[in-house]
């Protein structure tokens, strides 16, 4: 062949690459914006594009090739489709996040720590320092124990799924999961500060007998502080505790998203 059909010939082959590139980037783009600690503010949006440039380059060579894309209803569909299931994905690992804010957030509540707020990177609003805390840990587990790279593999395994372009098989089911879930998530958020609640509760219970038996001690004074160090040495006792049922929280979280893709 001569220069101009060789020429021809590799640019059309990079116009596939970088449409295919593309077709992965809508799914992993879409799941890394709801993420936690990737998605949000907690992230620069340059760096977010770039580390989801990068997946999908690296995932395009081992997928098929997506269908042609053309400008026709079909091929919105299949875009709003892949929008749909990246965020899918994201959501469930988001709403285990969203378990250890619950937490943090009950046990400021017995602790006397409501009122200590910061800056969420997660929704960019104020929410309790403990429930950062949290958050922070949830976050550390989820790195430790490579949970990053079982997302990566997760979303690998969801194009073998649900191919690109492919309709979802059974809309009512996919549409279902994330309430599942979010009781789940619910339910394990509460069991985690469960115990802390209820030792908090009794602290504050038996300053409330000592304020009505003795109130020229001025037990309000002496109660918060009290409950203050109980709550954080109580605290410091989960954190050694918190890695088992927060990697359980995980696995079901990771179940939940391998069944949105069948």
């Amino acid at each position: 062949m001569d220069t101009v059909t060789l020429t021809t010939v590799d640019g059309l082959n990079l116009f596939g690459m970088l449409a295919a590139v593309l077709w992965h980037a809508l799914r992993i783009g879409a799941a890394l914006q709801v993420l936690p600690m990737i998605g949000g503010r907690s992230m620069p949006a340059r760096a977010r594009l770039i580390t989801t440039v990068a997946i999908a380059a690296a995932m395009a060579t081992l997928l098929p090739v997506p269908p042609a894309a053309a400008v026709d209803a079909q091929t919105v569909l299949s875009v709003l489709r892949e929008f749909a299931i990246g965020i899918s994905i994201g959501l469930v690992i988001r709403i285990a996040f969203e378990a250890g804010q619950l937490a943090g957030e009950l046990v400021s509540q017995g602790m006397g720590l409501s009122f200590a707020t910061m800056a969420d990177p997660l929704s960019g609003a104020s929410s309790p320092v403990l429930a950062q805390w949290f958050y922070l840990s949830f976050a550390l587990i989820f790195f430790a124990v490579d949970g990053h790279l079982a997302l990566v593999r997760l979303l690998f395994e969801s194009y073998a799924a649900l191919p690109i372009g492919q309709p979802i098989a059974d809309l009512q089911e996919f549409i279902s999961l994330l309430p599942t879930f979010f009781s789940t998530a619910l339910r394990a958020g509460v069991l985690l500060a469960l115990p802390v609640m209820m030792a908090l509760l009794a602290v504050n219970l038996a300053f409330g007998v000592l304020s009505k038996a003795a109130p020229q001690l001025n037990p309000i004074q002496i109660g918060l502080p009290v409950a203050l160090l109980v709550g954080l040495l109580l605290l410091s006792l989960l954190a050694r505790e918190l890695q088992g049922p927060v990697m359980r929280l995980f696995e079901e979280a990771f179940l939940a998203a391998r069944a949105l893709t069948g």
